[in-house]
Parts: structure tokens; C-alpha cells; sequence
């Protein structure tokens, strides 16, 4: 079973400084139809003008991933981490009881485009942790490259919930099978370009939920970036 999430179709605030959009129900976007999907809770896509960003806040009980497609994010938090994010690195932080953090655009001509992801971690009360890795881009050329899972293989980044997650890129006409075992779900993100997967054609922005298929056939249309997810 496929559920199509159409770019268009998400919520969508402008702030000049900052234009987001929510797969999910999300700060002052409310669907009750859209409110996540399994324990994958927000999926933002954003766009930070040149030197602005997201002042020092909050969070708690929450697995936070960033991946940045261009530009350069900037990160402070409560923990003593100073990191520059940059594309192809994917910056994880566990806010457990509590972390405070800023992120910031620190070009003064280029503006950053990035995703930022929430996972309901496993259990609430973990301590805080931070960590940031890149990845070559060789690595998910044509194929699926863990880059953040429960176990931390190959060298992927090590989170607190039962999920794997995937990125790879394809050129036009190039494709890939993701396999899910019986019981689990998959969400698909397109980054960039377009795709196939089963009969729905999707285009960067587009979000695929996938539930009670054993395996999906991914075929790029132009060239492309997919994030995948096996949920539980």
C-alpha cells in the first residue's frame, strides 16, 4: 500500500527570513489527517536566508536528524557542540531529558536548503547526545547507504528508535529495490529530481508512505536524491 504526499499539498509558511514547509502537522500547521507517520514524526523542509537562523530553543524526548542539500548550517548547543554542517554530512542529536540549540546561516550571500527530521526515540528520559558525520558521495551512488540506524552498522550513525534510514542517488533511469520485512513500513522522501516507485511518480518535495509491500522498485526519472526510511 501507497500513500502519496504531494509537495504542494504540505503546510507552507513564509517568514521571509525562513520558508518552510511540514509534511506534518507542525508549529502553526495542524492537520489532523497529517499528524506523522509511525514514530517518523516531522519532516520540514527548509530554506534559511543568509544570515539568519533559529535562536537558542528547546527540545526533549526527541531523535533530530539534519541533512543539508546546499549551503552551510551553523550549530551551538547546550552540550558544548560547534559544528558547521555542510551537504553530504548528517548532524543527529538526541535531545532526551533536554538540549537547547541554535542553528544559523553563517553565509551573508547564499542561503541554506536543508531537511530537518523527528523520531520518537524508544524511551523517554535518555541522556542528550550530538553527533555529526559525512558520508562520500560514492557510497550512495546507485544504491542504498545506511547513514543512521538502532545499531550503528556500517559505520551509520547510531540513533535511539528501531529505524534505518537511506540515502542514495540515481541518474536518469537508474534503479534500485528497497526490501522491507513483513511488519515494517517505509516512508521515501524525494530531495531532488523524480521518480518511480510503484505507480506513483514523485518529484522533489514528494513523500511516499509505504506499508505491506515486501519490496519497492525505485527508478529515476532525471537524476535524483532519495532519503528512505524502514520504520517500525
Amino acid at each position: 500500500m501507497f500513500q502519496l504526499r504531494p509537495a504542494n499539498q504540505r503546510g507552507h509558511g513564509n517568514y521571509g527570513w525562513l520558508d518552510t514547509w511540514h509534511s506534518f502537522s507542525f508549529n502553526d500547521y495542524y492537520d489532523p489527517q497529517h499528524m506523522a507517520f509511525r514514530v517518523l514524526r516531522v519532516m520540514n523542509e527548509d530554506r534559511v536566508a543568509p544570515g539568519q537562523g533559529f535562536g537558542m530553543h528547546g527540545h526533549r524526548d526527541m531523535e533530530i536528524i539534519t541533512y543539508v542539500l546546499s549551503g552551510e548550517l551553523e550549530h551551538r548547543d547546550s552540550l558544548g557542540s560547534g559544528e558547521v554542517l555542510r551537504p553530504g554530512e548528517l548532524q543527529y542529536m538526541s535531545a532526551g531529558t533536554g538540549i537547547r540549540h541554535s542553528e544559523f546561516n553563517p553565509s551573508a550571500t547564499e542561503s541554506v536548503h536543508l531537511y530537518q527530521i523527528w523520531i520518537v526515540p524508544e524511551q523517554a528520559g535518555l541522556q542528550p547526545t550530538y553527533a555529526q558525520q559525512a558520508f562520500d558521495p560514492s557510497e550512495k551512488q546507485g544504491r542504498l547507504r545506511v547513514v543512521a540506524s538502532a545499531d550503528g552498522r556500517d559505520g551509520s550513525i547510531r540513533v535511539r528508535q528501531n529505524v534505518s534510514i537511506y540515502l542514495a542517488t540515481l541518474e536518469a533511469g537508474q534503479a534500485i529495490a528497497a526490501p522491507f520485512e513483513t511488519g515494517r513500513h517505509g516512508w521515501l522522501q524525494m530531495l531532488r529530481g523524480s521518480a518511480q516507485a510503484g505507480a506513483d511518480a514523485l518529484a522533489a518535495g514528494d513523500g511516499l508512505a509505504i506499508s505491506e509491500e515486501p519490496n519497492v522498485r525505485i527508478e529515476a526519472q532525471e537524476a535524483a536524491e532519495i532519503m528512505l526510511f524502514d520504520l517500525p
